[in-house]
């Protein structure tokens, strides 16, 4: 039997300028998932678009965060690739 990592679900997700995420997670963590490098990948580019950016919203079961039927990231990228958060809300700036 093979070892799975798992990992926390998505429970809040969150645009902020400059193309970040800040993800919530069910353990409590927060990350913020920078999401500009993404942008070189063609099947991210859309995501230029600020109007689709900020429709990003967690997937019903925390696995990961949905912009439409074409563009998502899993649970997993944003936990190991996003920055550990703390308490304060990010500032805008």
């Amino acid at each position: 039997m093979k070892n799975v990592a798992t990992y926390p679900k998505i429970t809040k997700v969150q645009t902020k300028p400059g193309k970040t995420l800040l993800v919530e997670f069910d353990n409590g963590d927060r990350r913020v998932y920078d999401c500009k490098p993404l942008l070189d990948s063609e099947v991210f580019r859309p995501l230029e678009d600020e109007t689709l950016f900020r429709c990003a919203h967690a997937d019903t079961h925390g696995y990961g965060i949905i912009w439409n039927d074409a563009i998502d990231l899993a649970e997993s990228e944003i936990w190991l690739n996003g920055q550990p958060y703390g308490p304060e809300e990010p500032s805008d700036t």
